[in-house]
């Protein structure tokens, strides 16, 4: 018996060796033969005599791994492994779709895109949908969450169908990490974030940003956008919207309401800012990118230069040509309020960027040429 234990982890060495393995393989490889030659040391001194009449008894399973070595290779699993153990059964079910392993798959992945907007509006589509399994929601439900509980149920398909049920409605919430991560993972939920130069990079919206609904293609991985209506103009959908384009919201706010600024008394020439806009009041803002610029009076010297003790605030857009009613515009800081007309617009609240990312976000989207 030992003679064939040994042959078996050599062939098993052997062939690891002549396959091309992920990189969690090799911890959990680790892991496996630490245990595996403590198990051999201790039999080594400690032999003993199997029971003939239960030779599967001594069979070893990852079951039997510490617990610790056990959620560590369960860590190192990507959610279509962590799906496929939880498959094998009750036990590594159990553990499998525990919060704190999706939660790191989850940040990983939507972190940069879920605000507390995108929560929020997730713990609505759960409460929605909450007597789904009563009688009258047998014929669907308009949100078509019955199918991401398809889905997840699918996970246990290897119990009978009454076990399952009742397995999967109580070791697997739909409030859990894993049920959030399938339904975002699915495209089943729409969840709101900003977009980068909406509709395509339409040249109205050049760098600028603006809040949609968004729902996730596995298969092209990119977004389907939903952008909200303006007045009477109907709901505008964009496909192939990619990663890079998107934000979770800065501001957790409605697009409709004033962004009351805290940071007016502290800009100055050459400042980045991002200033709310909209064209006219049936309108959601947007948030447009912009540059402090100096008042007409100051020659741009920096050693004489007073505008940052002026009331009045320059904001330059300088991707519009010199001469454009959109190049320059001025606000009062000390008394902010939305100000402009039907002509050119509303102008609103205005953040001050100091994060390098963000900034260097609108200078990767800056348009190949001058706006008019």
């Amino acid at each position: 018996m030992l003679l064939y234990f040994i042959i078996s982890c050599l062939s098993f060495f052997f062939l690891s060796k002549s396959f091309s393995l992920p990189p969690w393989a090799s911890e959990t490889k680790t892991l496996l033969s630490f245990y595996f030659s403590k198990s051999l040391f201790t039999k080594t001194l400690h032999p003993t005599t199997p029971d003939p009449a239960s030779p599967v008894d001594h069979q070893m399973s990852v079951l039997d791994l510490p617990d610790l070595a056990l959620d560590r290779i369960l860590e190192l699993l990507p959610p279509s492994g962590l799906s496929s153990m939880a498959r094998v059964c009750s036990s590594l079910r159990e553990r499998c779709v525990s919060d704190h392993l999706w939660e790191k798959h989850l940040i990983t992945k939507w972190g940069k895109v879920l605000g507390p907007a995108a929560h929020r509006e997730w713990k609505c589509y759960l409460s929605s949908s909450y007597h789904l399994d009563s009688p009258s929601h047998q014929t669907g439900h308009p949100l078509g969450f019955d199918k991401i509980i398809s889905l997840i149920r699918s996970v246990f398909r290897n119990d009978d169908d009454n076990k399952r049920k009742r397995y999967a409605a109580s070791s697997l919430p739909l409030d859990s990490t894993m049920s959030f991560y399938l339904s975002l993972e699915t495209g089943r939920f729409w969840f709101p974030a900003q977009v980068y130069n909406r509709e395509n990079g339409h040249v109205g919206f050049m760098l600028s940003c603006y809040d949609a609904e968004l729902s996730y293609d596995t298969l092209t991985d990119t977004f389907k956008a939903r952008y909200p209506p303006h007045g009477r103009r109907a709901v505008a959908v964009e496909k192939g919207v990619t990663w890079e384009r998107l934000r979770a919201a800065p501001i957790d706010a409605s697009p409709h309401h004033l962004h009351v600024s805290d940071s007016l008394n502290e800009l100055k020439p050459g400042d980045h800012i991002e200033i709310q806009w909209r064209r006219n009041k049936e309108f959601p803002y947007g948030w447009w990118y912009g540059i402090v610029g100096h008042l007409e009076s100051c020659d741009g010297n920096l050693n004489h230069c007073h505008c940052h003790l002026n009331e009045m605030v320059v904001l330059e857009f300088n991707q519009y040509t010199v001469g454009s009613r959109w190049r320059r515009t001025m606000i009062n800081k000390r008394d902010h309020r939305e100000e402009g007309n039907e002509e050119e617009g509303f102008y609103g609240g205005i953040r001050k960027l100091s994060c390098k990312e963000e900034i260097a976000m609108w200078t990767r989207l800056w348009p190949s040429s001058i706006l008019e």
